[in-house]
């Protein structure tokens, strides 16, 4: 599956070597805040954790993975740049029961790239791609219920509040906002 570029940005799906990238993206305790309380990622949590868990959910045909964000080159003279990633996967992947007619949409931008309308931008994109799949009839997102940005992107994307649940993210429990929208 290919995302098409939208406006400003273009997508491809991160692979392990892209370790550096997501290590980077990892070190500002501003972007990890709603994760892990602020605690940036060593490379050793990247590589022998975070790739292991994205690779085990990654399905290219379907387009499930990480997708990689990156501005397109402008007209000024930076280059293009990674800014972030879009996480596609079933929900409840990681449960007894996945759902692979609902697809969680996730995302985690730096912090250079906020309030500049990146994130809604990539996950509309990203959300119209997978929602245009026969046998997808819901996109879900959750996020920690402090995390108003992410919240607003939810919002944007049309989605509506469901429930309040508990997750143990890193040992502890966490209470996340779900948000959901039927697109079939």
């Amino acid at each position: 599956m290919q995302i098409a570029n939208s406006p400003r940005l273009q997508f491809e799906m991160i692979t392990y070597r892209d370790a550096d990238l997501l290590f980077e993206l990892d070190q500002d305790p501003q972007v990890m805040r709603y994760i892990n309380g602020g605690t940036p990622s060593t490379m050793s949590d990247i590589t022998e954790k975070f790739i292991p868990r994205v690779e085990a959910f990654t399905n290219v045909e379907k387009g499930w993975g990480l997708w990689k964000v990156t501005t397109l080159a402008s007209e000024d003279p930076r280059p293009a740049q990674f800014i972030g990633w879009i996480l596609v996967r079933p929900m409840d992947f990681f449960s007894d029961q996945p759902n692979c007619h609902d697809i969680e949409i996730g995302w985690r931008f730096k912090r250079c790239s906020w309030g500049k309308g990146y994130a809604t931008e990539a996950a509309h994109a990203v959300a119209d791609a997978i929602a245009a799949q026969p046998e997808v009839t819901h996109l879900s997102a959750i996020a920690d219920d402090a995390n108003f940005g992410s919240i607003n992107i939810m919002k944007k994307l049309g989605m509506d509040f469901i429930k309040v649940d508990t997750y143990d993210v890193h040992g502890r429990d966490v209470d996340v906002v779900c948000y959901q929208k039927r697109v079939k």
